[in-house]
């Protein structure tokens, strides 16, 4: 009893050992995602140019949609952290974006609306782009079939042309045959009429 005691330990440490690893994994990686949140953003406002601030702005929001993909969750704290650097530096921004209206637009859109509603839409256009795809594999999907009928259409309109041919081949063949039979006919009665009046003639009728 003793022994089987052991063992049991023994196998719940293994299994505790085994799972540690994934957890730090994923751990590890969160972690990363949320430190390089604000990394290029700090680095375009740094360098001043408006236009590259707009460009790390919606690859941000990208990335926020990646994550909402595989993590909802891990995709909310990074939009937040995201939020919170757009608002601590707001004011070094309007100095970097200026009367750009294009900039202005972007930076508020994403740090002056609600995260609730960012990823509401955020979302809304993931499953928008589902659907978007599974319509086109079912267009692609009808298509192909589309084409698979008509080859098959076409097969079956020149199998039926060549039917049609021989059959009319046939029938032109017979419809001469008959004519020639008519006509050896015709010459058979007038040999024997010539003949029959020959006779009567011979007789002197």
């Amino acid at each position: 009893m003793m022994a089987c005691v052991a063992m049991s330990f023994v196998s719940c440490g293994n299994k505790s050992t085994s799972q540690a690893p994934a957890d730090e994994t994923e751990v590890a990686v969160s972690a990363v995602d949320l430190e390089d949140a604000t990394a290029d953003l700090a680095a375009q406002l740094e360098a001043g140019d408006a236009n590259k601030l707009q460009a790390a702005i919606e690859a941000a929001k990208a990335k926020v949609a990646e994550l909402l993909k595989e993590n909802p969750e891990l995709a909310k704290e990074y939009l937040a952290k995201v939020q919170g650097f757009l608002k601590e530096n707001a004011e070094k921004i309007k100095t970097v974006v200026g009367d750009n209206a294009v900039v202005q637009t972007a930076v508020s859109a994403l740090a002056d609306v609600p995260a609730e509603s960012i990823i509401s839409s955020l979302q809304a256009q993931l499953e928008s782009v589902g659907t978007a795809g599974q319509e086109a594999v079912d267009a692609a999907k009808a298509a192909g079939q589309q084409v698979v009928d008509d080859a098959k259409q076409a097969a079956q309109d020149k199998i039926d042309e060549a039917k049609q041919a021989a059959q009319d081949k046939v029938d032109d063949a017979k419809q001469k045959a008959g004519e020639k039979v008519e006509e050896a006919r015709q010459k058979a009665n007038e040999k024997v009429n010539e003949a029959a009046n020959k006779a009567m003639k011979g007789l002197g009728l």
